[in-house]
């Protein structure tokens, strides 16, 4: 029998239904797809902890914005669903976009907060309210016992947490920590777009940004040690920087000194592809 594909949110209640009147308990990994070992490791993840995984794909139209790669994101669910069948999942949930947003759908959740002021929420506006409104959805929709994010979309990540705990959301948000390829580049979708010039490039990202954590963990100066690596960026070719902070781990406000749990974070383009990353701070 082959890995089940659910389309409709009935369907994805049926079958979690008798999941648990078998006394299963769900994990879900919510994807846009074009699936690697980065979402494998979600898979993983859910299933060490629970009998059952879902995995969602929904290329979410809502949090693309003007001249952002909507068309252009890939899109394989063939191969993804044999990825997923190899890796053990118990259904692939594929919701359509009428499904989702059905005629007359008018309902935004925003998360308020500093989380939602910083960072990509600069950068890309409206970005998070559309992904807030959407995991939101998809948790109502499956509601498992656990839904899993991965630490390389880590405002993403506090974010869901943020509004789990706020709408009181009977679902436990789990971080996995970031893959990487063998050179360190923390594995995304988007890396296809890179030409092999710009893939050696973007490989300089997450060295600079582990050399500042390390510097800023054995305590040097915030400012001086973000100023250096803005300009080592700039040097490795990278085209621009939309940010490279020192945040506070929950709340992403801006820190001058690694005086509480904190992380690196950073977004820059490698010519038309938009890469982000980030380091914990571990003092020392």
């Amino acid at each position: 029998m082959g890995l089940p594909v659910l389309h409709g949110i009935a369907e994805l209640r049926r079958q979690i239904g008798q999941w648990r009147e078998a006394g299963d308990g769900v994990g879900l990994v919510p994807t846009m797809g074009a699936l690697h070992a980065g979402h494998l490791a979600l898979v993983r993840a859910a299933l060490g902890q629970h009998p059952r995984a879902v995995v969602s794909i929904f290329v979410n139209p809502t949090q693309f914005g003007p001249g952002e790669d909507f068309e252009l994101y890939p899109r394989q669910p063939e191969a993804d669903a044999a990825l997923l069948a190899d890796a053990g999942v118990s259904a692939l949930y594929l919701p359509r976009v009428e499904e989702m947003y059905p005629d007359g759908f008018a309902t935004q959740i925003q998360v308020g907060g500093p989380i939602s002021q910083v960072l990509d929420a600069v950068h890309r506006p409206g970005h998070f309210t559309a992904v807030a409104t959407v995991v939101c959805k998809l948790l109502m929709q499956a509601l498992p016992d656990s839904a899993y994010f991965g630490e390389k979309d880590y405002q993403q990540l506090q974010l869901v947490r943020r509004m789990a705990r706020d709408l009181d959301l009977p679902v436990a948000i789990r971080a996995v920590p970031t893959v990487r390829e063998a050179d360190g580049l923390a594995l995304s979708s988007r890396n296809d777009y890179l030409s092999d010039a710009e893939r050696a490039t973007a490989a300089m990202l997450p060295r600079i940004l582990q050399d500042a954590a390390v510097q800023i963990g054995a305590g040097a100066a915030v400012d001086p040690v973000l100023a250096s690596a803005r300009a080592r960026l700039q040097r490795a070719g990278i085209g621009a920087i939309d940010y490279l902070e020192l945040c506070d781990a929950t709340s992403l406000l801006a820190l001058r000194r690694a005086d509480r749990p904190c992380r690196l974070l950073a977004a820059v383009r490698v010519g038309r592809t938009r890469l982000i990353d980030n380091f914990a701070v571990e003092s020392r």
